[in-house]
């Protein structure tokens, strides 16, 4: 009896390793398949949008408007473009319009969010303040011209695809310059936008 007693006791005790095996390899199997039903969640609700429009919350207390529209390339780069109007008349005396596509390479953990570098080029309308001899007419100030620039960021975006960002950006015009002028663009934005 205690011979069989003791084959027994060796059985369950190597069944009971083997159930152990057994339970903790269930459990971590488990664990991966939530943890990775999360992540793919995460990643469907707050990245997994390839289209974002935006607003320049900034200029519309200044007295302009800007909108913009970006499309995602991948997790670390992105497409867009951007149009300003000026609707206040001291605005509107330096600046009456510009549109501005872009090209974004993202730095950030999150899939095209965080820290950015931008290219981008701007057909605008500014006011060159140029004196003229025998013009004073205001509009003869005005000049269309299209410059190049670069600039940087950040975007920080919500799992529920809202996003704010901040971006600045300088540009110099590369047409209609006077020889003694710095003829420099700017872009300054604090955007509010929804990613889809």
């Amino acid at each position: 009896v205690s011979m069989w007693y003791d084959c027994m006791l060796q059985y369950l005790v190597k069944k009971n390793k083997i159930m152990k095996k057994s339970f903790l390899a269930l459990l971590v199997l488990c664990s991966s398949l939530t943890i990775n039903a999360q992540e793919q969640d995460l990643f469907d609700s707050e990245y997994f949008g390839k289209h974002e429009i935006k607003i320049n919350a900034i200029m519309l207390v200044v007295g302009a408007v800007e909108v913009g529209y970006e499309y995602l390339l991948n997790a670390e780069s992105g497409v867009g473009i951007s149009a300003f109007v000026a609707y206040d008349e001291e605005i509107k005396d330096n600046v009456e319009y510009y549109i501005s596509p872009y090209y974004r390479y993202y730095f950030g953990k999150k899939y095209a969010g965080g820290f950015f570098l931008e290219g981008f080029g701007m057909f605008n309308r500014t006011n060159r303040d140029i004196d003229f001899l025998f013009f004073d007419d205001d509009n003869d100030n005005f000049v269309t011209d299209f410059a190049l620039g670069v600039g940087l960021g950040g975007k920080w975006i919500t799992k529920g695809g809202f996003f704010g960002e901040v971006n600045y950006g300088v540009g110099r015009n590369l047409f209609n310059n006077e020889e003694s002028e710095l003829d420099f663009v700017g872009k300054f934005g604090i955007n509010v936008g929804y990613r889809f």
